[in-house]
């Protein structure tokens, strides 16, 4: 595996093994003379080997990056940052931390230097998705995308299988609905699909053989392209589906998105034929998308059901009336009645048929 560094339109992307060694020099081509270091718990070990390799120019750390980067949370790390002067944020975990960082940078301005150690995606997209009062908002701009991504594949080998899939699903879920969505053109469909192809060939590969670092870094190169993907057209019921059941009714991001993508795949198939059979050539289906999604996650002892995930089967109307409240563009027209009946295959995990 060579490492590679190019300028990947407004952001810079570093790819390889043992990048992680270049984050002081690549912090400093963005000017940072004080560091704001963000992470979740979980990668406290990582943060203490940043801060040698950073020093001296780290000056706090916040490590309480939280799941649908919660309001709340990211004003306790703003607090943090004007406390200690910082002038570039450095990030490094999954969807959290990066979320996070883009919160911090969006209302500060500041430039961020993220690492990813999962295939959430979200550093390659201008989206950013917030939680407050039990509900979640995205919005998109340019300045939100992160301005340096170092993507190191070594930092992803320990991650645990079960991350591990549920991750690589979510990036799956980015590539699906960019195969559907409105804007999506012949460069979005060749990322997209070439993202679909690699995690159907890498996943299982990672299952087998965690620490395999071809395997990993494929599902890197996939997690990006899906987010490039999602990061140039709009999201349909899928996503705003997962932004209810994780808003509203707490739902662990990564694992809803693999149980309910093949059933909002489902939903949508009869209005998209043409991606769905696009979808299943890439993924080597025998037969429809949606049930080659969901024999893929099955296949590696992923997630299928929103009851095992600690969905309340009470709450399912209550979530199909959220999710449908707002209009927005997806093949299919998302009627409450549907989108319940959607949420009830999920729950009792069924395969689609």
């Amino acid at each position: 595996m060579e490492n590679d560094v190019r300028d990947a339109g407004p952001a810079r992307v570093v790819f390889g093994t043992g990048t992680a060694d270049r984050v002081r020099e690549e912090a400093e081509r963005l000017g940072a003379t004080r560091v704001l270091l963000l992470s979740t718990p979980s990668q406290a070990r990582t943060v203490r080997r940043l801060r040698e390799i950073l020093n001296p120019l780290p000056v706090a750390e916040f490590g309480g990056a939280a799941l649908h980067t919660p309001v709340e949370v990211t004003e306790r790390a703003l607090e943090v940052l004007r406390g200690h002067g910082a002038d570039c944020l450095v990030a490094v975990g999954g969807g959290s931390a990066i979320g996070l960082s883009k919160a911090l940078s969006v209302r500060t301005g500041l430039p961020q230097l993220v690492l990813p150690t999962t295939y959430a995606g979200s550093e390659a997209t201008p989206v950013l998705g917030e939680t407050e009062h039990g509900r979640k908002t995205t919005r998109s701009a340019p300045e939100i995308l992160p301005d340096t991504v170092v993507y190191d594949v070594e930092l992803t080998l320990t991650l645990p299988v079960a991350v591990s899939v549920t991750s690589a699903v979510n990036a799956l879920a980015h590539a699906v609905e960019a195969l559907y969505a409105p804007e999506a053109g012949p460069e979005s469909d060749r990322r997209a699909l070439e993202a679909v192809a690699r995690i159907a060939r890498a996943l299982p590969a990672v299952t087998a053989r965690p620490s395999d670092p071809e395997a990993r870094a494929d599902l890197l190169q996939a997690a990006r392209l899906a987010g490039t993907c999602l990061g140039a057209v709009g999201m349909g019921l899928h996503h705003k589906l997962c932004h209810t059941l994780g808003g509203a009714f707490g739902m662990p991001h990564a694992a809803t998105h693999t149980v309910v993508l093949p059933h909002a795949m489902a939903y949508n198939a009869s209005a998209a034929p043409d991606a769905m059979a696009c979808i299943a050539r890439a993924l080597g289906a025998d037969g429809s998308a949606p049930a080659g999604v969901y024999d893929l996650v099955a296949g590696v002892g992923g997630p299928t059901s929103l009851g095992g995930l600690g969905m309340a089967e009470a709450d399912l109307a209550r979530a199909a009336e959220l999710a449908v409240a707002q209009p927005y563009p997806n093949p299919r027209d998302p009627t409450r009645e549907g989108v319940e009946a959607l949420l009830i295959d999920a729950w009792h995990g069924r395969r689609p048929d």
